[in-house]
């Protein structure tokens, strides 16, 4: 017989390196128990989830009040064709705006970019969430579609002053970043959330254009990193994301990055090359992810969790605390966005508006 969760208190338990999904607008028993899994550190929330404000309010209520320390509820919401709630919450743009701004006029682009940023942040928080997984830090190369507008520009220091910007503003709204697509996923053609791109340029042409932004966000306190499902055989055979060279060596070495690595999603094609669930997690962990992501397959989940043996993370705990919601509970955030200042903080937001083809481009599925 399935447990009643009723009137059960948190139960207290070490955040996991696992990151799952639910599959509706409420918790179900079977749920509940997967999320009390000592393994799982983490939920990812999709549109699927998502119905009202006041529905989302309770959905992450309920999965805040299983443990103690609560697990980190994240979402990707980014703007544009990347933004997952959308009744009640302002429609933010696609980034690609913020750089056209930054043609135009570079200090109004970066004002524009930090209230983004605190809208972003303080709106998700004021319904329990901890992290949207933002910014992009690719570059637009003009080549990849699944990027395409998600991108804030092609020049590196356009994207890196508005990337610090929007930190600016999330950290006001109680939320930290997550850059993505460690080194760079702009200059491939291929969406990994279907096949295994492949970018054959040299490290050091990576590291003079794509990887400029995630060294000055790391500089600036980045809390989080997500690394691309993309080969980058002049500097490893293996994806990045499953690469101690590009983890290890590149991003903890030499750029001195010390917040959580995410994986991308180990259901994506990116990640096949890589073996079954089990070997997929395994070889994200030796490489140096700190958390693993496994979404829309809660069979796959549930294999994870039953037989995964993670190696010893001494840092996961105190990675993760930096990755939770600050500033104060729901509440103190429901009260925050209903000043008269952050309203007109929306409004300018909003007026940024959705321009033609702010859409376009491939839709981004459940997936990062």
């Amino acid at each position: 017989m399935i447990p009643s969760f009723s009137s059960l208190s948190p139960v207290s338990l070490p955040r996991g390196p696992v990151m799952v999904d639910v599959a509706g607008q409420a918790l179900t028993d079977a749920e509940r128990i997967r999320l009390l899994h000592p393994l799982v550190g983490g939920v990812i929330l999709f549109r699927r989830n998502f119905a009202s404000v006041e529905q989302l309010r309770a959905l992450t209520a309920e999965i805040r009040a299983l443990r103690s320390p609560h697990l980190l509820i994240a979402v990707d919401h980014e703007g544009g064709r990347v933004q997952r709630f959308l009744d009640g919450f302002t429609r933010l743009p696609p980034m690609r705006v913020l750089g056209e701004r930054w043609d135009r006029d570079p200090a109004e682009a970066e004002r524009l970019a930090e209230t983004v940023g605190e809208v972003l942040a303080a709106e998700l928080r004021a319904c329990g969430i901890d992290l949207s997984f933002t910014p992009v830090l690719d570059l637009d190369w003009g080549q990849c579609a699944v990027i395409g507008n998600r991108s804030f520009h092609r020049d590196p220091k356009a994207v890196s002053a508005l990337a610090l910007a929007l930190q600016r503003g999330l950290a006001l709204g109680g939320m930290g970043t997550c850059g993505k697509h460690f080194p760079g996923h702009g200059h491939v053609e291929g969406d990994s959330h279907h096949v295994i791109p492949v970018d054959e340029r040299s490290l050091e042409a990576l590291w003079a254009d794509d990887i400029v932004p995630f060294a000055r966000m790391s500089a600036a306190g980045m809390t989080s990193v997500m690394p691309a499902h993309v080969v980058y055989p002049a500097v490893d055979s293996q994806p990045a994301g499953f690469s101690r060279i590009w983890l290890q060596e590149i991003l903890r070495g030499r750029l001195g990055f010390d917040g959580v690595i995410f994986s991308d999603d180990l259901c994506m094609e990116g990640a096949a090359g890589a073996g079954d669930i089990i070997a997929r997690a395994q070889a994200a962990f030796a490489a140096g992810c700190d958390m693993a992501l496994v979404c829309n397959r809660p069979d796959l989940a549930d294999a994870l969790l039953a037989r995964l043996n993670p190696p010893a993370q001494p840092h996961l705990a105190g990675r993760l605390a930096r990755m939770a919601g600050q500033g104060g509970d729901a509440a103190v955030w429901q009260a925050a966005i209903a000043r008269s200042d952050f309203a007109a903080k929306q409004a300018m937001v909003s007026a940024l508006g959705l321009p033609p083809g702010a859409l376009a481009g491939p839709a981004v599925g459940e997936a990062c």
